[in-house]
């Protein structure tokens, strides 16, 4: 039940459901048009602008729709240097992270003789009504987070509303009376709007749904959607769930079971059952609370650990942040209820402030950070993504970290953290050894050029430790030269000019046959097919190869002319030749680099020539260069009885009179051909 549900597509949805619309009271509102909307357009100052204008034009309160807390705060401050001391104005923000008191005085009708302008995200857009509000404003922009598979983050996107979120702003001026709605673009944009904003199955972390299906024993394919999840979100939430032990396969295993029983996140579930079995159930409550709300202390550096004394009450709180903490508490006592039984593997000193990086590693294996840098402000995560703080922290002290909230927005190249707590890397050797992997490393030292073998122990991306490996297999070995050339390409190879035509003479035959009968006896000797091989090619010719400069001693020719099985090389020169030989008796040598092949020639050479070339049986027209005495280009044709016939009389005129002691006939099809000035005299 919604004012702007996508009613026909959830009716097919249930086959052809019917649909019951109630039209409610609705007061009528006039709409203003803006100039047209530019990307990229700061909005504070025509918003500032649009709201004074309302505040002069119309009566009653104003309800102003901005994007995110940061204009809200902008808007804020330039209204109040406008306005000054004007008494009659009351200014008031709305957002999710206000605490009640500010929430209710902005909901609260106006006093007696006031109007309110209130400052609000879409917050407001559906689920209340503000009191004595007639003006809406509406900068036609939301933030809104979309999560990125490839990184495993959710960072918030600035984007035009749809239209029936337009609509749904627009409504809130007439719930009360008659009013007026001014909207910061034109009427030819709003047109262009989608219709509906996309649903959030298609822009949201997919762990919890994967999790779900996990426990009803079914995959997204089995239902029936009406947003099908999609692919690669699915697919990384099903890692995710598999590091955190919950996923083997399609099948959850026990404790996956268990953290599908609990009413949270899976990175939160795994955190409370794995703390409960270490016996800092009481620590991974209050972290757990602290990472469902809101930042309870914004603005205090990014430590976790100092909210987490504000939490314990060993702090008082600020006025501000009072209703973030009661939330946080009552969430955290709500944890406590669900956990029961003893601990299993209870750890030593469990009041030590290492375990709070300990707890957040269990949610975030992901986000444990090795400092690039020491006392550098930036990091590298475990997932292989780099993050940095803003401004100067006390946690940059911190070689390791693990990052509790990090996040982008649009024009930020980093991801910035926000949240994070120092990490003892020690804690890999015992409550945390899950996570570390060995990994046998062969690669190429770059700076050095020598193959560098090596034994790794891992934590996603990040080394804890290496050690060289001796007496390597041969076949490992060879592997990891043929994994060189597969990432730096073919031309780490001793290719030559003579070798690259071949390659092309191949390449043109067996273009050909697939052509004309759909399959060819040729191979692909393209590049893209001879990096996908090497293995089969190349490897067993790597056994002398220890250093980058040795790849110039392969014998590379006959490595490849290795890959035509008898008798293609012989047809090779038959079909596909080197050199053509042409009425002068010259043998001229033909460049495959383009399709068709070149012959450049000297125009003089083919006098008696009626018809163009052909090679490859015939299939294949070669591309005539018809080049002056001084093997200028003068005419480039696939048709050499049309150049006879229609083009060399202009040709033979301008080549007269630049070459005069060359030999011109009139008619070219019965003079001698030469590859001299004049032909021999009989």
């Amino acid at each position: 039940m919604s004012a702007t549900l996508e009613g026909e597509r959830l009716a097919g949805l249930l086959e052809d459901a019917p649909i019951l619309r109630s039209e409610g009271r609705m007061y009528p509102v006039a709409m203003r048009w803006g100039r047209p909307f530019q990307a990229g357009e700061f909005i504070e100052p025509r918003l500032v602008q649009t709201i004074l204008e309302a505040l002069n034009d119309e009566t009653g309160s104003v309800l102003v729709f901005l994007p995110g807390q940061a204009e809200i705060r902008r808007v804020h401050q330039q209204l109040a240097d406008a306005l000054g001391d004007n008494p009659q104005v009351l200014l008031c923000p709305l957002h999710g992270e206000l605490d009640l008191a500010a929430q209710r005085a902005a909901i609260d009708p106006a006093p007696p003789g006031k109007r309110k302008v209130v400052l609000a995200t879409n917050i407001a857009e559906t689920s209340l009504t503000i009191d004595g509000v007639r003006v809406v404003i509406d900068a036609g922009l939301a933030r809104v987070p979309r999560f990125d598979p490839g990184s495993g983050m959710t960072r918030l996107d600035t984007q035009r509303i749809s239209r029936a979120s337009a609509t749904q702003r627009a409504g809130r001026a007439g719930r009360l009376e008659p009013g007026v709605c001014y909207r910061l673009w034109s009427q030819d944009q709003h047109e262009q709007l989608a219709a509906y904003g996309s649903a959030e199955i298609l822009s949201a972390d997919l762990a919890g749904l994967a999790l779900q299906l996990g426990s009803w024993g079914v995959t997204p394919g089995q239902l029936v959607w009406l947003d099908v999840p999609p692919a690669a979100a699915y697919a990384q939430a099903q890692d995710l769930l598999e590091r955190l032990g919950a996923l083997e396969g399609e099948t959850l295993t026990r404790h996956g079971q268990a953290m599908a029983e609990l009413p949270a996140h899976p990175r939160i579930a795994h955190l409370l059952l794995r703390a409960q079995a270490l016996g800092l159930a009481d620590m991974a409550c209050d972290v757990a609370a602290l990472l469902g709300e809101r930042d309870i202390l914004r603005g205090a550096g990014a430590d976790l650990h100092s909210r987490l004394v504000l939490l314990s009450g060993e702090e008082r709180a600020a006025r501000g942040a009072q209703g973030g903490v009661q939330r946080a508490r009552q969430l955290a006592r709500q944890y406590r209820g669900y956990l029961r039984g003893k601990a299993s593997e209870p750890v030593a000193d469990p009041d030590h402030p290492r375990w709070l990086g300990a707890l957040l590693a269990l949610a975030y294996p992901d986000r444990v950070a090795q400092q690039r840098r020491a006392g550098g402000a930036e990091y590298r995560l475990a997932n292989g993504r780099a993050a940095l703080f803003a401004e100067a922290d006390s946690l940059m002290k911190q070689p390791w970290l693990v990052i509790a909230d990090l996040g982008s927005r649009q024009g930020q190249r980093e991801e910035r953290i926000y949240l994070a707590a120092d990490f003892d890397p020690a804690l890999f050797d015992s409550v945390l050894a899950e996570q570390v992997r060995c990994v046998d490393q062969l690669d190429w030292d770059e700076r050095e050029g020598v193959l560098r073998a090596e034994r790794q122990r891992k934590v996603g991306e990040l080394i804890l430790s290496r050690e060289p490996l001796t007496g390597l297999d041969e076949t490992a070995r060879s592997q990891a030269l043929v994994n060189l050339v597969r990432r730096k390409g073919l031309e780490l190879l001793p290719w030559t000019p003579e070798l690259r035509q071949w390659q092309a003479r191949v390449a043109l035959l067996r273009q050909l046959d697939l052509a004309g009968k759909g399959d060819s006896e040729w191979p692909d000797v393209s590049d893209a097919a001879l990096l996908k091989s090497l293995e089969h090619w190349l490897m067993p010719y790597l056994g002398k190869v220890s250093r980058l400069s040795h790849f110039a001693n392969l014998d590379l020719s006959s490595i490849v002319h290795n890959l035509l099985p008898w008798p293609l090389p012989q047809r090779l020169d038959e079909l596909a030749p080197h050199h053509l030989s042409v009425p002068s008796g010259s043998s001229i040598r033909l460049d495959y680099s383009e399709q068709p092949p070149i012959l450049a020639v000297r125009l003089q050479e083919l006098f008696g020539l009626a018809e163009t070339p052909r090679i490859a049986g015939g299939r294949q027209v070669v591309k005539l260069h018809l080049l002056s005495p001084a093997r200028r280009p003068v005419q480039v044709t696939q048709d050499l009885a049309n150049f006879w016939r229609s083009t060399y009389a202009e040709v033979k005129k301008d080549l007269k009179g630049r070459y005069p002691k060359h030999y011109w006939p009139d008619d070219p099809l019965v003079a001698e051909a030469t590859a001299r000035i004049k032909p021999r005299k009989s």
